[in-house]
């Protein structure tokens, strides 16, 4: 700040009386309170999305063949790059589906819905990380992770899920 415009602030403010602190001090605040409240602009102009698929098939089509190849990881062990490709692509599919479980349309509610899914976002992003590095262990070691994401989905969403059928 130049010294001249610091001199014309402090000549302006030893005029004003405390009244007109007050008066500004309340113009302030109103304006400050009109501000919070104007209507916010949408964040982007992207396109609406939708569901093409139905859940029973982003479950069948999607994530079950996507989670399998994780879930018996060791047994299936990859030896070359091109099958460590795969497997990377199968671990991004299972992260990438719990996002796609998360959009409106999807989400059953914004609670235990969104939990689970986060966990199994959480799941297969680690998944990704180690399928990056070639890292058998470590994708075994986040079996229980994504078995929790799926079995507590499937407790609260799926009916009958884990009943045994009447005799």
């Amino acid at each position: 700040m130049s010294l001249r415009f610091t001199a014309d602030v402090n000549a302006f403010l030893a005029v004003l009386d405390f009244r007109d602190m007050k008066i500004l001090a309340l113009l302030f605040l109103v304006g400050a309170t009109a501000l919070a409240q104007a209507p916010k602009q949408p964040a982007s102009d992207r396109p609406p999305t939708r569901n093409v698929g139905t859940m029973s098939e982003l479950m069948v089509k999607i994530i079950y063949p996507a989670s399998d190849a994780l879930f018996y990881i060791e047994s299936r062990a990859p030896k070359t790059d091109a099958e460590w490709t795969v497997v990377e692509g199968q671990a991004l599919m299972v992260a990438e589906s719990a996002n796609l479980l998360m959009l409106p349309g999807r989400a059953r509610d914004q609670k235990q819905w969104m939990a689970d899914a986060k966990l199994m976002l959480d799941a297969g992003a680690a998944a990704v990380k180690a399928a990056k590095t070639k890292n058998v262990e470590a994708i075994a070691a986040l079996s229980d992770r994504l078995m929790e994401s799926c079995t507590s989905c499937h407790k609260h969403y799926r009916p009958g899920y884990g009943r045994k059928p009447p005799p």
